[in-house]
């Protein structure tokens, strides 16, 4: 028990985060996040792969890339319009954005295996 209790405090807190500051255009901000809430509105809960390939066929301007879709979804989540869920099925996890107004027993049951399949 003794060593439990060094181990708990030898340990480094976790570095704060400091909040997202976007180098776009306030403008081409406000289409990209609007875009981005209406695909998740539309296609329910969504991992980042299924959001980049809508987004994809919408052919957004500003957006240039995946990683910057990431850090406007990251940035979605700081300021409460999107929220990530966590789906668990045995030792599988999916992580989904989703809406605040999403009703959790809508959502998928069982991740999809595909990448597993041969």
């Amino acid at each position: 028990m003794f060593g439990t209790a060094i181990r708990c405090l030898a340990k480094k807190p976790k570095p704060k985060m400091k909040p997202i500051e976007l180098k776009t255009p306030p403008e081409q901000v406000q289409t990209i996040t609007r875009a981005i809430f209406d695909v998740v509105k539309e296609h329910g809960p969504l991992t980042i792969d299924d959001t980049w390939e809508h987004i994809k066929g919408i052919g957004l301007r500003g957006l240039t890339s995946k990683r910057h879709m990431k850090f406007i979804l990251r940035w979605m989540r700081e300021r409460q319009k999107l929220r990530l869920i966590c789906n668990h099925d045995g030792p599988y996890k999916q992580f989904l954005y989703t809406t605040w107004f999403t009703n959790p027993k809508a959502m998928p049951s069982k991740p999809n295996k595909s990448s597993s399949q041969p």
